[in-house]
């Protein structure tokens, strides 16, 4: 048996730990204060100790900030392309039809994430602005770009998954914040020539970084997960 000592340890490690999985969230505005290249590249070197299937490592990294930021949301935002007509020609990230329980679930984070903002369900033309804030990445000092080598298949993209929620683990325990950011896949065309992305690389996702705004309403919205019992089966 653990000796009491060593249970107390375990007991505080898992407490960071699990602080950290559980404070994480979509963050969707950021102070200015800037974040430090030695930090960004601790929290990569961490979040690369993610598992992957023999080992191949399929992640692929962009860190901006600065001037090469600003560029994205340009190319981005004076693309003409609304983001109800952008094309996900890549990959899917949603079906093509959703269904119960996800469509709920969709609904009520959007309904509740435009409630804080005030913003109601006519109110187009706001919601279209709040979505575009994505663009720059929520005001955030550093924004991510993420890659994948389009010959892998959908293993690597498991693996990938795992490395992203490493980052954002990585980030709370240094307190910062993140908001990983699917809008930017269907304007793959537009960003790749600002980072020099060749073809054989499917833009993933984009993910902003940052400390959190605390004073911003839509940084009040904490989502709710599914009881246990409606996703867990125990077979014995």
């Amino acid at each position: 048996m653990l000796s009491r000592n060593k249970q107390t340890a375990r007991s505080n490690e898992a407490a960071i730990v699990d602080e950290a999985i559980v404070s994480r969230r979509s963050v969707r505005a950021f102070l200015p204060d800037p974040v430090d290249d030695a930090t960004v590249r601790e929290i990569l070197d961490v979040a690369a100790r993610a598992p992957s299937g023999t080992n191949m490592q399929p992640w692929r990294v962009y860190v901006t900030k600065g001037e090469v930021k600003q560029r994205i949301t340009d190319a981005v935002m004076n693309s003409g392309i609304r983001a109800e007509k952008a094309k996900w020609d890549e990959y899917k990230y949603y079906p093509d039809q959703f269904f119960e329980p996800y469509y709920a679930r969709r609904r009520k984070v959007g309904f509740d994430l435009y409630g804080a903002l005030g913003i109601g369900r006519r109110d187009v033309d706001q919601m279209r602005e709040q979505h575009d804030r994505n663009f720059v990445f929520f005001d955030a000092p550093v924004g991510m770009i993420f890659t994948i080598d389009r010959r892998l298949n959908q293993g690597s993209w498991i693996d990938y998954g795992m490395f992203l929620q490493n980052i954002m683990v990585a980030a709370r325990a240094r307190g910062l914040h993140t908001c990983p950011q699917a809008a930017f896949a269907p304007y793959h065309n537009q960003i790749r020539p600002v980072l020099g992305i060749p073809d054989e690389e499917i833009v993933v996702c984009g993910m902003a970084l940052g400390y959190e705004d605390t004073s911003k309403p839509e940084n009040s919205l904490r989502t709710e997960r599914a009881p246990q019992d409606e996703w867990v089966k125990f077979c014995e």
